[in-house]
C-alpha cells in the first residue's frame, strides 16, 4: 500500500524517547512517544517551552502541549512520569490539539483541568468532538450500519460491530474543557519566543491544524503527513456525499510552499526530512488507486465501496480496519464521481454502485 521511503531521512535514526521520558528534537523542543493500544501502537506528542502572562498578566515559565493521547489509564501514568521526570518543575501553560480524533485529543479534558490551561483547536473539530461524545450513538452506531450496507458491506460480523459501537468515541474521549481558543488557518502563534502558522488541512479531520515555524525550519504536521503510513482519508455517514479526498490532496499541495529541508515533527512514526519527496510518494500513491479503480470498472461490473476495497486494501483486515477501509474506498470512488469518470445509481438490492459512463447506443 506504501511507497518506498529511500527518499525519506529519519535524523534521529532509530532513537526513540523511552516510555514517560521525552526526547529533544530541536532547542526547546520535546518528543514524547506514548503507547496505545490499537494497531497504531503509539502516537507523537510534542512538549515546547513556552512563556506565557497568567490571569494578572505576569509572565510565566513553562510548556505548551501539542496533542494529547487517549483517555485511559496507562495514557494517564504516561503523563504522570512525564510531569515528574521532563516540566523541570514547570507547568503546562497550554493545550494544542491538531484534531478531533480521540488519540490526539481525549486527555485535553484532564491536561487543562489539571494544570488550569486552556485548550486551542479548530472550532470545528471542537464541535465535531461534541458530537461524538454527546451524539447517542456517536459516529458508529445503526446510522453508520445502514450507510456501510448502503454500500455494499454484507459482513454481519462487521455491521454488529458498527452498530454496537456508538460510544466508542466517548470511551476514549469521555468530556471536553468547557471553552477552547479558536484556532484557524493562518493564526501567528508565539510559543517560547517562536512564531508558529497554523495550517489548516482538511480531509482526514474536519479542520485539521498543522504548526510550522520558519525560524526552525519545523512542522508539527499531525496526521496530514506521516512518513511510513498513508493517512485515512473517509467519508462518513455524517457526510455522506463528501469529496474527502480531493480536499485532502488540495491539502497537501500547501505543504510544498515550506521549504523542502524541513524538520517534520509527525504523529505517528519518526520525525523525518524529506517532505516534498513524501508529499510526492503520497499523491502518486493516490493516483494509482484511483487508476486501479476504474481499471476495474473498465470490466464493465458495477462496483460498490465494498467491491473497491479488496483492490485497495491486499491484506486480510479486522472488523475495526474495515470502517477505515470502506471509509477510504468510498472516498476514492467519489472524486472518481464528481469528475464524472464514473457515475452512480442505485440498485434493486439498495445499494450504491459506481460504473464508468455507457456511451450512446
Amino acid at each position: 500500500m506504501n511507497p518506498p521511503e529511500h527518499p525519506i531521512h529519519y535524523p534521529l535514526g532509530d532513537t526513540l524517547p523511552a516510555q514517560g521520558a521525552t526526547l529533544e528534537v530541536a532547542s526547546g523542543i520535546r518528543w514524547i512517544r506514548m503507547g496505545m493500544p490499537f494497531l497504531f501502537d503509539h502516537i507523537n506528542l510534542w512538549l515546547l517551552r513556552d512563556r506565557q502572562p497568567d490571569t494578572a498578566g505576569n509572565m510565566r515559565d513553562g510548556w505548551t502541549v501539542i496533542d494529547c493521547c487517549i483517555d485511559n489509564t496507562a495514557s494517564r501514568a504516561q503523563w504522570e512520569q512525564v510531569f515528574a521526570n521532563s516540566l523541570e518543575g514547570l507547568p503546562i501553560l497550554r493545550v494544542i490539539v491538531t484534531h478531533m480524533h480521540p488519540d490526539h485529543i481525549g486527555l485535553a479534558h484532564w491536561l487543562c483541568t489539571r494544570w488550569q490551561a486552556d485548550l486551542w483547536i479548530s472550532t470545528t473539530d471542537y464541535c465535531a468532538a461534541k458530537i461524538g461524545i454527546h451524539e447517542r450513538d456517536g459516529f458508529d452506531g445503526p446510522a453508520s450500519a445502514n450507510f456501510y450496507a448502503l454500500h455494499g458491506a454484507q459482513d454481519e460480523e462487521f455491521l454488529d460491530h458498527v452498530r454496537g459501537h456508538g460510544s466508542f468515541y466517548r470511551s476514549l474521549v469521555p468530556a471536553l474543557p468547557a471553552h477552547f481558543h479558536r484556532l484557524m488557518d493562518a493564526d501567528r502563534i508565539e510559543i517560547g519566543g517562536r512564531i508558529w502558522r497554523c495550517i489548516s488541512g482538511y480531509g482526514h479531520a474536519p479542520e485539521h491544524i498543522s504548526l510550522y515555524s520558519a525560524d526552525l525550519s519545523i512542522l508539527v504536521s499531525g496526521d496530514m503527513v506521516l512518513p511510513r503510513i498513508s493517512t485515512n482519508v473517509s467519508v462518513h455517514a455524517l457526510e455522506p456525499q463528501a469529496d474527502a479526498l480531493r480536499i485532502f490532496l488540495a491539502s497537501l499541495q500547501r505543504y510544498l510552499e515550506l521549504p523542502p529541508e524541513t524538520l517534520v515533527l509527525p504523529a505517528h512514526g519518526k520525525p523525518f526530512t524529506g517532505l516534498h519527496a513524501r508529499i510526492g510518494q503520497l499523491q502518486e500513491l493516490h493516483r494509482d488507486r484511483l487508476r486501479e479503480i476504474i481499471d476495474a470498472s473498465s470490466a464493465g461490473r458495477p462496483l460498490s465501496a465494498a467491491d473497491v476495497m479488496p483492490i485497495l486494501f491486499k491484506r486480510k483486515l479486522d472488523t475495526h480496519q474495515m470502517s477505515f477501509a470502506m471509509g477510504e474506498a468510498l472516498a476514492h470512488l467519489h472524486l472518481l464521481w464528481y469528475d464524472g469518470q464514473l457515475q452512480r445509481s442505485l440498485d434493486t438490492q439498495g445499494v450504491h454502485r459506481f460504473h464508468q459512463r455507457r456511451a450512446p447506443a
